[in-house]
Formats: structure tokens, C-alpha cells, sequence
């Protein structure tokens, strides 16, 4: 493979209207998410005939034009123009997506769902629907960037809740070229993400070289609902935006202290679109605390060969949205955890990801300009 020295591991490949009925086992056909339109011609992203959240089509840089599709909607206006219309080739096709990321001068892309990060939850009550419809996406994102010239990376979603389906699916996908998955940073049916029913899920990740990733999704919030009431819609959580890094923070926080990543060394975990200005506190926070809870108790929460933050800083990979100028941050953690991401094509996304990311390596030397770039994704990725 082509060395790859930059790297936007935060952009989104489309579904279709038909992705995951064309994709999905034919026996569960029935249980097919779907884009449906209404009456007036908005599309919805659809189950078993009901719909579940509405969709956009958006423009990176450009937010204000969903507030406007929004308020049409409430208003009763017919949409202005088709679904499927709207939709550029680049966002979902393989061949003009690499023509994207020529015109900005990006060598590659990890691409994430797009409409697929709306329906976790919200099929929680059909455990096999979820699984079934998961499945699909992954074929679909497999294909697509199996076309991708080796420039094209694209992300699985597993589903913890069952431990054997978890583990075949990451074995299926790796044989599908696949090598990252997005799982959800919060307990699954209660347990938390360090429970030993999961240590076989962690060492399928660890032996199969797919690496787990947390990323904006519809997972639990780890936020008690109290603090979120008089939100307008279920999804698109203010108060969960504003505290993006708290469902990571404390996945991480389980999965060091309770030995998890000391007994997968060969674990690599990636935190995208999630922010990433908290990492030096948590950092400090994270031993600070686990030296505090050793001289009250006398003895240490676990006992672990390294400090805690030693397992993060080796084994944990983070992307920093351009705001937060990443070039700031790496001088706080050393040279090896930061990764850039555009969340391109998304309304809150950049219009131009490489011209971020050069603005956001402004003044670092290398190595840590090369590793921000690129070098620690092709580590995540296990390239």
C-alpha cells in the first residue's frame, strides 16, 4: 500500500434509500431501515413503516440552511427538491469521493455512517433488527471502499449486547478488508464496558487487528435526563453537545482502571468527532484521583503495572476538531495521540478539510506534525 501521509479520519459515507434492504440478510428483509418520504416530500429515516427521525441533506459550513429545512417542515411546505436529487455523488459514490479528496489534497478517508448513526437506540427494543440491519451497513460500507484504491476506510458498527454476534461480526469484517468499528462509549443492558462478559469482544478486536472507535452516535446519554429536559427532539441534544467528551471520558476511564487495556495491549481505541481539548485533564485527572483513592484506602483501585495514563497515551488515538487547534494541544500530551478530522460532508463539518488541517499543524516540527497528519491514523487503522 501507497504510504498515506494524510489522513481525515472523520468524513461520512450516504446510505440510500434502499442500502440496507439491499444489504440486509433476505430473511430479515422485513426489519430493513429505509428513507421514506412524507406527504410533503421530506424524507425520514424509516422502520417497519414508522418514522424515526428526519433527514437533511446538508452542505459542510452551512448549518443554517437545516434550521431553515426544519422550520419549512413544521410550516407544512412541500420540500423544495428530492432526496435523492440533493444528494452529491461524492458523498456516496467511491469514484467521486476519491476525486474529493484529490481536489483538497487528502491521501485518504475513514468514513463513518451517515444516517446510520440516527437508529441504535431507537431499534432497542428488536435486538435481532439491530444486529441484522448493523450487519447490512457493513457489507455496504465494505464494498464501497473495497473500491476506494486502498484510499478509503470504512467503519463497521457491532453491537455489544450479544458477545458472540459481536465477535463473529469483527472476524467478518476484518475478512472484508474492514479494520476499525464503531461501538457505543456507554454500558451495554447495564453492564459496563469492562465487564468480563465483553473481554472476549476485546480480545476479537485485539487479535482480528480491528480497532474499536467511539464516535457521535444515538447511544445512551451518560447524562441523568433531569439535565435535559425542555430539549426540542430526541437526537440533536444540546446538552449532550455541549459535554461531547463525557460519554469517552468515563468508557475510557472503566476500560483503564479496571485492567482492560493492560490485559489487551494490543487493543487500539479511537475517540472521533467526540472532541478533544479534555485529554490533558483527563490525563491529570486520572492519575490524580487513582493516587488520592491509594493514600485513603492504602491500597490502589487495581493494580496495575503502569499509571493510568500511560495506558491511554499508548493505546488511545484521538481526533481534534479544527476549532480546537490541535497544534495547541499536542505540546500538552506529546506528539502521538492527536488526529485530524473535517466530519465532512456534515453542515458542521469543513468545507475544506486539508486547508484545516494545515492551519491546525501550524508551527508544530516534525515528528509531530507527520504523526497529526497522518502517522497516527495509519497506526489506528493498523497500517
Amino acid at each position: 500500500m501507497t504510504t498515506l501521509r494524510t489522513i481525515d479520519v472523520d468524513q461520512h459515507l450516504f446510505e440510500s434509500r434502499t442500502t440496507w434492504s439491499e444489504y440486509i440478510d433476505p430473511a430479515r428483509r422485513d426489519d430493513a431501515l429505509s428513507i421514506t418520504d412524507d406527504e410533503n416530500g421530506w424524507p425520514w429515516l424509516t422502520w417497519r413503516g414508522d418514522r424515526l427521525t428526519p433527514l437533511e441533506v446538508p452542505i459542510p459550513e452551512h448549518p443554517a440552511l437545516v434550521g431553515e429545512d426544519r422550520l419549512r417542515r413544521l410550516r407544512g411546505e412541500r420540500a423544495p427538491a428530492s432526496f435523492d436529487d440533493l444528494v452529491p455523488d461524492s458523498y456516496r459514490a467511491s469514484d467521486a469521493r476519491l476525486a474529493s479528496l484529490d481536489d483538497v489534497g487528502l491521501d485518504a478517508a475513514v468514513l463513518f455512517p451517515n444516517f446510520g448513526l440516527l437508529w441504535e437506540q431507537r431499534l432497542a427494543s428488536d435486538r435481532p433488527a439491530q444486529r441484522a440491519n448493523a450487519r447490512a451497513y457493513n457489507r455496504f460500507a465494505a464494498e464501497r471502499c473495497g473500491q476506494g484504491a486502498g484510499r478509503l476506510f470504512g467503519v463497521a458498527h457491532v453491537l455489544l449486547h450479544d458477545p458472540d454476534w459481536a465477535v463473529e461480526e469483527i472476524k467478518r469484517v476484518r475478512a472484508d478488508g474492514v479494520r476499525l468499528a464503531m461501538i457505543a462509549p456507554a454500558p451495554v443492558d447495564g453492564k459496563p464496558l469492562s465487564h468480563p462478559d465483553f473481554d472476549r469482544v476485546w480480545a476479537a478486536f485485539s487479535d482480528e487487528g480491528v480497532a474499536p472507535v467511539f464516535h457521535v452516535s444515538e447511544f445512551e446519554s451518560p447524562l441523568h435526563p433531569a439535565w435535559r429536559q425542555s430539549e426540542q427532539e430526541d437526537g440533536d441534544q444540546l446538552f449532550d453537545s455541549i459535554f461531547l467528551y463525557l460519554a469517552p471520558a468515563v468508557a475510557l476511564a472503566n476500560l483503564i482502571l479496571h485492567g482492560v487495556l493492560e490485559r489487551f495491549p494490543r487493543l487500539r481505541i479511537g475517540v472521533i468527532e467526540l472532541t478533544a481539548s479534555w485529554v490533558p485533564h483527563f490525563l491529570l485527572h486520572i492519575d490524580g484521583a487513582s493516587d488520592f483513592y491509594t493514600a485513603r484506602h492504602g491500597e490502589p483501585f487495581r493494580r496495575l503495572a503502569e499509571r493510568p495514563s500511560t495506558y491511554f497515551l499508548r493505546q488511545v488515538r484521538v481526533a481534534a476538531l479544527p476549532y480546537e487547534m490541535p497544534n495547541r494541544l499536542v505540546p500538552k500530551v506529546g506528539g502521538e495521540t492527536y488526529m485530524i478530522g473535517s466530519d465532512w460532508p456534515h453542515a458542521e463539518g469543513v468545507a475544506n478539510p486539508m486547508a484545516q488541517a494545515e492551519r491546525a499543524v501550524a508551527g508544530l516540527a516534525e515528528p509531530a506534525r507527520g504523526n497529526l497528519l497522518g502517522a497516527n491514523a495509519a497506526w489506528l487503522l493498523g497500517l
